[in-house]
């Protein structure tokens, strides 16, 4: 998270435009770790936890526009300390119920007071719109134990849709109002 707030800062500074929104990050659960590992069918270890869990650590990056996303990738991707072992691209292959979202599992360096422990984290990018999407099927899932009713199941993937049209649009108009802004800026 902090590494982010820095590349975001940087940005701003250097192209007088921030593509982050805001940075949310949460570490899972010891019961949460524990469900995982049985659903995998794996003993509770921390080996296992080290090798099988790749999201111990989360961090969800929120954006204005879906280029943003990009940008955050290519920032990430470009850290010599940062080593990306894998990556999903929902944005350009969006999952069957709408969700849209770039996920990356990272390894970073945590620093300890005796050692240096490399450990995996995932990093969500998404649109503001799209986060506000993906909550409210969060809560849907685990209110029904990943089995909703089909009519909300059936409106969240309309409504997608429609957030998928209006990231565009969105993105559409702020690409006007920048170019309205270097017109007024030669005059």
């Amino acid at each position: 998270g902090t590494k982010l707030e820095i590349l975001n800062d940087e940005f701003k500074l250097v192209h007088q435009y921030n593509p982050i929104e805001h940075i949310e990050s949460r570490l899972k659960t010891d019961e949460s770790i524990t469900r995982k590992l049985i659903r995998k069918g794996k003993e509770i270890t921390v080996e296992n936890i080290q090798k099988y869990i790749d999201d111990i650590a989360g961090v969800r990056v929120i954006c204005s526009f879906t280029p943003d996303i990009y940008r955050i990738v290519d920032m990430i991707s470009s850290q010599d300390d940062i080593e990306v072992l894998k990556t999903k691209d929902y944005m350009l292959n969006p999952k069957v119920n709408g969700y849209r979202s770039y996920h990356l599992i990272v390894r970073v360096p945590i620093f300890l007071s005796d050692r240096v422990v490399p450990t995996k984290v995932e990093i969500q990018i998404r649109t503001v719109a799209q986060d506000f999407w993906a909550t409210l099927q969060h809560k849907m899932h685990y209110k029904f134990e990943g089995d909703g009713p089909d009519y909300i199941t059936k409106e969240l993937r309309e409504c997608a849709r429609y957030v998928a049209e209006l990231d565009t649009r969105m993105e559409e108009l702020n690409n006007e109002i920048q170019k309205y802004g270097k017109l007024s800026d030669k005059k």
